[in-house]
């Protein structure tokens, strides 16, 4: 039963990836990769990575998705020019997928066994940092500094966004709200955030021991503001807030503080002390936590549309 699943999730995902590549229009395409990513986020559940299926579905099928939409609804034309791929495109591209899929599979069968792993060394130092999830343990404690720099990463593409708005909407607001609201959205906005919030306080929550973590909590909680904003509850905040400014480094600002304190408590940059290693994580979980929200929610949000308020 199990292998004929697994047969039924990968011919889906091949049929869904086949449509996204020949779909003749950019929205059709879209919903199809959305799919895609929900379905590959069950992929990861078969292999027993949870972690990854969820953040899959929040990224990979949801605010990525969301995010080309808006672009598509920006940039959607009528009178466009068709830009249906001709013949000879999509043979050379899907030569070149062949020829990337093989070399993975050849790198992947020709690996050694049994492969090369820390994985060992790792778990038996797990129960120094005071946690339970290794996911959480790895991100937070063997390669802290890779996860810091993701997180500045994603505040200097929020950066690269806000400079594509003219001069004199620089720190205006961003427009969501559509012409029309169609009235499911509408009632969703109003029931579906309360229940979003609590899914994301108990992702962060459960993440130090279970499958969850800050990046998951913080895409749930900028999905369910999006949605507000584009429902037109709320509109979009001025990008020069200070409030929304000091939400978007309060994350890495705590992260790089807690770092420099390991030199005066653990004797090295982001070294954690004894018995104090999951306190500190989770404090730095709950402000990366925020500043993920705010700063997916105004990445998929885009440059200002309005002049800033008085």
């Amino acid at each position: 039963m199990n292998a004929l699943l697994d047969v039924v999730l990968v011919a889906g995902l091949l049929a869904l990836a086949l449509h996204v590549a020949r779909a003749r229009d950019d929205q059709g395409a879209i919903v199809g990769f959305i799919a895609f990513g929900f379905l590959l986020g069950l992929g990861w559940v078969r292999l027993a990575s949870i972690d990854v299926a969820l953040t899959e579905a929040a990224i990979g099928g949801g605010v990525t998705g969301l995010l080309l939409l808006r672009v598509e609804a920006h940039t959607r034309d009528s009178s466009a020019p068709d830009r249906t791929a001709r013949p000879i495109t999509i043979a050379a591209a899907a030569v070149l997928c062949i020829a990337v899929t093989a070399g993975l599979a050849f790198v992947i069968l020709n690996l050694p066994s049994p492969p090369p792993t820390q994985a060992p060394a790792a778990a038996a130092a797990l129960d120094a940092t005071g946690l339970e999830n290794p996911v959480t343990a790895v991100l937070l404690a063997y390669r802290a500094l890779d996860t810091l720099l993701e997180k500045v990463v994603l505040i200097l593409a929020l950066v690269g966004v806000w400079s594509l708005a003219p001069d004199h909407l620089w720190g205006g607001a961003p427009e969501l709200r559509p012409a029309v609201v169609p009235e499911p959205l509408s009632y969703l906005a109003r029931v579906l955030p309360p229940f979003g919030v609590l899914i994301a306080v108990y992702m962060f929550w459960v993440g130090a021991d279970a499958p969850g973590g800050t990046f998951q909590a913080g895409t749930i909680l900028a999905a369910m503001w999006l949605l507000v904003m584009l429902a037109g509850l709320r509109a979009a905040p001025d990008t020069r807030r200070v409030t929304l400014r000091l939400l978007l480094i309060v994350g890495p600002a705590v992260f790089l503080a807690v770092g420099f304190l390991g030199f005066a408590m653990a004797g090295g940059f982001l070294a954690y002390p004894a018995g104090a290693a999951k306190p500190i994580i989770l404090g730095i979980e709950a402000a990366l936590t925020l500043s993920i929200a705010v700063t997916l929610g105004m990445l998929v949000s885009g440059p200002s549309k309005r002049a800033p308020t008085s």
